[in-house]
């Protein structure tokens, strides 16, 4: 699964220097820093190993569901996350709500 390449208006020096200027902190990392954003990396990862790998899809449509569903149905219900303790993120987050 590939991501599409950020859009240029959020890599521009103009924008970055205005986002800075507003104290807005950007999310997009230098490029080839995988480590700048660790979490999007470790998920999307996970999500081509545990999920999509090389399998052909029949559809855009059948894809997309299938990850909407490992998503909400198993990644942040049910999967433990090293991140958050070997918790769930639903776990975390009912532990943290209490």
């Amino acid at each position: 699964m590939r991501r599409p390449l950020e859009p240029k208006q959020y890599t521009s020096g103009a924008f970055a220097e205005l986002a800075e200027r507003l104290g807005v902190r950007l999310s997009v990392g230098r490029t080839g820093q995988c480590w700048d954003n660790a979490l999007a990396e470790s998920f999307f990862a996970t999500l081509k190993g545990e999920l999509l790998g090389d399998r052909p899809w029949p559809s855009r449509a059948a894809a997309r569901s299938a990850v909407f569903e490992f998503i909400e149905g198993w990644y942040n219900l049910h999967r433990l996350h090293s991140s958050l303790g070997y918790v769930s993120p639903a776990a975390y987050e009912a532990a943290f709500a209490a």
